[in-house]
């Protein structure tokens, strides 16, 4: 049996002195999609913070590739992750986006054009997007996070501004994913979406 990715153990964090993860343990296997679902508040973005290596815990551990989580090329050579919308470079197209992305991780899991069709965004091609819809936008965040080859996904809220019937393309593109052995860890509001998922983690302090 494969040792897992994420090794969560006693997580606690507190912000602000408030308590938003308690005694959180859980561990995802290779090849898993865990949907993380939970209200506003109850610590979803918090908890793919941690496994980000961008939120420290209060207490307990946090193992990703049976390491903590750090900062570095190494680490995100291997995760992507999609959390709040990405600051967009001035005076780049969608399109050079997505050429930035490919130039940069040499073995794409897809070509820009693949990449344009498959989230719909061949008509916005060249537009700067702070000139696309936030629909448009977020497509092309997840264009660039499915474009560049990783092993683990981190989705924060990834059908936000998403039409029905790309929330359920999205889906798709996860179990596709996961059947080429990437895993996802998924925070979201959408049970549909979080139907993808192998299992479904509550987030957040028990009552």
């Amino acid at each position: 049996m494969s040792d897992p990715i994420i090794c969560v153990d006693s997580l606690s964090v507190e912000l602000g002195g408030n308590p938003v993860l308690r005694d959180l343990t859980f561990t995802v296997a290779p090849g898993e999609i865990v949907a993380v679902v939970g209200p506003n508040g109850s610590g979803k973005s918090t908890l793919l913070r941690c496994l980000a290596g961008v939120q420290p815990a209060t207490a307990g551990e946090v193992h990703v590739f049976g390491a903590a989580p750090v900062d570095d090329g190494r680490f995100w050579g291997r995760v992507a992750l999609l959390g709040d919308e990405p600051a967009w470079y001035p005076g780049l197209t969608t399109r050079e986006h997505l050429e930035l992305m490919g130039a940069v991780h040499s073995a794409a899991r897809m070509t820009v054009e693949a990449a344009l069709e498959m989230f719909a965004l061949v008509e916005r091609a060249d537009a700067a997007p702070l000139n696309l819809s936030t629909g448009q936008r977020q497509r092309l965040a997840l264009a660039a996070a499915l474009l560049r080859p990783s092993e683990l996904l981190l989705l924060d809220e990834p059908e936000r501004g998403l039409d029905i019937e790309f929330r359920a393309a999205l889906g798709d593109l996860l179990d596709e994913y996961a059947s080429e052995g990437g895993t996802v860890v998924l925070a979201t509001h959408d049970q549909d979406l979080a139907g993808h998922g192998r299992r479904v983690l509550p987030s957040g302090v028990p009552a």
